[in-house]
């Protein structure tokens, strides 16, 4: 009988770990989100001088805050 308990225990032990990887997963996967579509409302919110200035063009708009959010 110990050994179903010990058992048992161990199982749940291992599922907790597992949501719990999952859930982090989750959460971290959304904070890349969010910081990708602000990163993108942000310059678009810039005009062409301004990005200019900061020596981007529209095009690149998507690509520097893929990089920001997810190669960071």
């Amino acid at each position: 009988m110990a050994y179903a308990t010990d058992h048992t225990a161990n199982v749940q032990a291992g599922n907790a770990g597992f949501f719990s990887g999952i859930v982090a997963s989750l959460r971290e996967r959304n904070a890349r989100r969010r910081l990708f579509k602000e990163t993108v409302s942000e310059l678009s919110g810039l005009s062409n001088r301004e990005l200019s200035d900061l020596g981007l063009s529209r095009s690149m708009i998507r690509r520097i805050a893929w990089q920001a959010a997810y190669e960071a």
